[in-house]
């Protein structure tokens, strides 16, 4: 059964059965985790309309007939992929990169000046731009002759490419960047922005989904996973901070969104607390 919800001007607009919402709960779940509740449905149809209407169906009734009726591995990303949220800026949060420039940054470099080395994890690093906020701090702190690797992953294929490619639109690079920085780690391409190869040489994108697994990455001195277990249940939650814990050197730095926290997840963290900004310490 198709429901209907009125419009202005008298249209009517197809919505989704609760049954078929109900089903598109599930299936977001077991594919990326994502939970989404009943408040969500506007949000689901804003983002799911359209792959229906490139797969020249009429509702999303027809796309939920057409995810049961076959296995569609493509049809299946593209409705993940849609449902995850990709919002981002350079140098997002500013007090969280001036506490990482003033504190987090100088004790990493005293502790690994013998080794020269620093591995940095963006764990949701959507189209680059924080692990490319990341590389210009560390540029601009005389790093040179270190060894610098910023991973960034994500769910999300499509916002990785792009994050690959480090090409950024005008209106993009005025998110967050500096002028000083855009003159000096980027140039013109044509009508957009293009990341230096000095950063890029530091910086590598790969997809990763954080209920995976963990064993045989890291170990990290820094891991940022900011903005995204908000969408994850408890079990989830737990079940990602304890796996980042087994990847973080000892006494080294989580850093998690503003409104999020591992207290009552995960007890191998001390919560610090510099002004507003927040880091959990690997105990």
């Amino acid at each position: 059964m198709i429901t209907e919800t009125s419009t202005t001007a008298g249209l009517r607009q197809p919505s989704i059965s609760q049954e078929n919402y109900a089903f598109l709960q599930a299936r977001i779940y077991r594919d990326s985790g994502i939970v989404l509740d009943h408040t969500k449905q506007y949000l689901m149809e804003a983002r799911l309309m359209p792959i229906v209407r490139e797969e020249k169906l009429a509702t999303l009734n027809d796309l939920c007939t057409r995810l049961r009726n076959a296995e569609n591995t493509s049809l299946n990303r593209q409705v993940v992929e849609a449902m995850t949220t990709n919002e981002t800026m350079f140098f997002r949060d500013m007090p969280v990169f001036d506490r990482l420039r003033d504190m987090v940054f100088p004790a990493l470099i005293e502790k690994r000046k013998a080794l020269r080395s620093l591995t940095i994890w963006s764990a949701a690093a959507s189209s680059g731009q924080e692990a490319y906020s990341l590389a210009v701090l560390l540029n601009e702190m005389g790093l040179a002759g270190w060894r610098v690797r910023i991973l960034g992953t994500d769910l999300n294929n499509q916002v990785l490419e792009k994050a690959r490619n480090g090409s950024y639109i005008q209106l993009e690079a005025n998110r967050g960047l500096a002028a000083k920085y855009l003159a000096k780690y980027f140039h013109r391409d044509g009508l957009e922005w293009k990341v230096n190869e000095e950063l890029r040489r530091m910086v590598e994108f790969k997809a990763f989904d954080l209920r995976h697994s963990m064993k045989g990455m890291g170990p990290f001195d820094l891991v940022l996973c900011r903005n995204v277990l908000i969408y994850f249940d408890p079990k989830t939650k737990k079940q990602i901070l304890t796996e980042i814990r087994s990847v973080l050197e000892s006494g080294s730095t989580l850093i998690l969104g503003s409104a999020e926290t591992a207290l009552g997840l995960e007890d191998k963290y001390v919560r610090r607390a510099v002004g507003p900004t927040v880091f959990y310490e690997a105990i």
